[in-house]
């Protein structure tokens, strides 16, 4: 198959849609390890588009190239958590192994290393990508046994999962979730559909009601009322609405949303599934940060499962009451290495294939969101607590926490200390609480709100 043909059946898969044109990228990417000028033009003509289009959205994200990579791409976690972790003895290693530095390839074209932001893994730094693949806890003798391998067998087989071995069981092999500790969001106890179909029950101004009891708020950065965003959405006059999940956690140091993709991915997706409803729309999306894309598959795979069990898909409920019949369906939209997409509406314009560029304020998007419509936009953490409220009552939320916010919150815990890992606390929790709970004894200094927050003495 040549050139042309090969780009056609990327974009193809797609429909040629180029609002699906990091999708397209990534099919590209995958098949010839970069995307070049004579492969832009192709995308931009089956796309119907212009290739400087296509070149702007490349260059804009980092975990695409414009020129021939090694067949082995590794990405070094360079955060301040790793760098205290020790990597710069690994990018030795590397150096003395192969004789090449950050941004180089090898002569041979087997190696290319580069360095990456933070890659959600400081409680379990030196981390590393290897195409896509992540390495944790690395060490000197570590990463030079692990390019002693690549190097005899020219591929990841020997490292990473056999072909007989589970999704489930391959994500818990390459990374430990470290709860540390338990609460309702973590403990193990739900099961899935439970929550979902309780919600369902009710009519979607009951809902509403109940999360304005709830004073649930966002679990992202600006902690907002999570039943005014979606009732501004429902209200919003519009022939089709849109639920989007922010699974683009990078701010350094923070991971809580990995575990919870790991271990309560059913949460989120009837997290989703009950604002859809309530909101009134068919369609979903989770933005997941390319660092997390090893998580990829295992997803799709819950997704599936979800559609033959009846809780995603088509006719998922009906309402005697109204008679009206709720469809709803997820897809995945892997981002592609950008910090800022965690901003909600550069997180938009990324869904839509474009450069992940902040928009101006107002419209919100939830009035005008994705495809300028009505869009909520909800991080992983804030949906999972929606079906708990539904499965265990209004009581029981509003019995955690302190008056003004209820519930509890992931901690991502790292650096210095005995047991980095994820804790859940209620709302009202010290910061001296969270610090002897990890182990760490006589801190000097604590960043919250991730390494570019601002540090605070003990």
């Amino acid at each position: 198959m040549n050139l042309e043909q090969t780009i056609q059946n990327c974009c193809s898969v797609y429909s040629n849609d180029p609002k699906r044109m990091i999708d397209i990228l990534w099919a590209v990417q995958d098949e010839f390890g970069f995307i070049g000028p004579e492969t832009m033009q192709l995308v931009a003509q089956f796309t119907q588009t212009f290739r400087v289009e296509i070149e702007g959205i490349v260059s804009f994200y980092s975990f695409f190239h414009q020129s021939p990579q090694g067949k082995f791409i590794i990405y070094l976690c360079d955060d301040i958590i790793d760098q205290h972790a020790g990597m710069a003895e690994i990018e030795k290693s590397i150096h003395e192994l192969l004789g090449i530095n950050i941004g180089e390839t090898t002569p041979d074209g087997l190696f290319s290393i580069h360095h990456t932001p933070c890659i959600g893994m400081s409680d379990q730094a030196p981390a590393a990508l290897i195409n896509g693949t992540v390495v944790t806890k690395l060490s000197p003798t570590k990463i030079k046994r692990i390019i002693q391998v690549l190097k005899k067998h020219k591929n990841t087989d020997k490292l990473f999962a056999s072909k007989s071995e589970s999704q489930e069981a391959f994500i818990h092999k390459m990374v430990k979730s470290n709860i540390r500790k338990t609460g309702p969001l973590l403990s193990n106890t739900y099961f899935p559909g439970s929550g979902l179909k309780k919600a369902l029950s009710l009519l979607p101004e009951a809902i509403l009601a109940t999360l304005e009891a709830s004073k649930l708020r966002g679990r992202g950065g600006a902690g907002f009322d999570i039943a005014t965003k979606w009732r501004i959405a429902k209200n919003t006059q519009a022939q089709e609405r849109y639920i989007i999940c922010n699974a683009d956690e990078g701010e350094p140091g923070t991971f809580k949303d990995r575990v919870l993709l790991t271990e309560k991915a059913h949460l989120l997706f009837e997290g989703m599934t009950i604002a859809a409803y309530t909101i009134g729309c068919s369609k979903g999306i989770v933005y997941l940060r390319a660092e997390y894309r090893y998580l990829l598959p295992y997803l799709e795979l819950l997704l599936e499962e979800r559609r033959h069990n009846g809780l995603l898909g088509q006719a998922i409920s009906f309402n005697p009451e109204t008679k009206d019949i709720f469809h709803f369906d997820i897809r995945i939209q892997l981002g592609a290495g950008a910090y800022v997409c965690g901003e909600e509406s550069a997180l938009i314009s990324s869904c839509e294939g474009k450069r992940g560029e902040p928009r101006n304020k107002p419209p919100f998007p939830a009035e005008v969101g994705y495809l300028d419509c009505p869009t909520v936009v909800n991080n992983v953490e804030s949906l999972c607590y929606i079906p708990l409220i539904f499965e265990n009552g209004l009581s029981w939320f509003q019995a955690i926490g302190t008056s003004e916010s209820k519930g509890t919150k992931l901690l991502s815990v790292s650096g210095d200390c005995n047991k980095p890992g994820v804790y859940e606390f209620p709302f009202g929790v010290s910061v001296n609480d969270v610090l002897s709970a990890s182990g760490a004894n006589n801190a000097a200094a604590v960043q919250v709100g991730g390494a570019s927050g601002e540090l605070i003495g003990r």
